[in-house]
């Protein structure tokens, strides 16, 4: 059995401003920065494998949370948003030519126009998964981070989530041939520099 840690990447202008965002390239906003500086990650992940998502708010991230580098694994990018990607909820949400979906309202084959569907998320991600060979932490984005733990949930994308996903938290996962939910899911980073 592996075990998995996921890790959504540190705030940026574009979550505060409630804008979308997929593959940009979008920085860290300096309160992040400053704030994930003095976490680190829980003892018993300091030693495991650190990956992230190619984006660069996820690279920093992990760098401030575990004081190394992490190895780029490029199926963690961020699942793709389309004609989506800049625009806010709230304003996609009142145009009624956006195709836009609510959560709970998605399925896994739904996807924004343009860009990927859960499903083609999974895809990219499932044969990543079932190469792990030590346990390891993934610094990631929520995209990436919804498909794993429906997965592990086996939630259909239709409905209320069985889980929230908050920052400054690992989410557990044990790997085998199947993927399912560690005890505890959730670990939170801890205060203070690394061991």
């Amino acid at each position: 059995m592996i075990r998995l840690a996921i890790i959504r990447h540190g705030r940026t202008e574009w979550n505060r401003d409630g804008k979308i965002q997929g593959h940009r390239d979008i920085p860290l906003e300096s309160e992040a920065i400053t704030e994930l500086a003095g976490y680190r990650l829980p003892d018993e992940w300091q030693h495991a494998a650190l990956l992230s998502s190619p984006l660069s708010r996820a690279v920093q991230t992990a760098e401030l949370i575990a004081r190394r580098q992490p190895t780029i694994e490029p199926a963690l990018i961020e699942m793709d948003y389309g004609d989506w990607e800049g625009r806010r909820s709230i304003d996609l949400g009142a145009d009624p030519d956006s195709g836009f979906r609510h959560l709970p309202d998605w399925g896994w084959k739904y996807q924004p126009p343009n860009g990927e569907s859960p499903l083609q998320v999974w895809a990219r991600l499932e044969p990543w998964l079932m190469s792990l060979s030590n346990d390891t932490v993934a610094v990631c984005h929520i995209g990436v981070m919804r498909t794993l733990l429906a997965v592990a949930f086996d939630w259909p994308f239709k409905g209320s989530p069985p889980f929230s996903i908050k920052r400054n938290s690992l989410y557990c996962l044990e790997i085998t041939d199947t993927v399912t939910v560690a005890d505890p899911l959730r670990v939170r980073l801890v205060r203070g520099s690394a061991q």
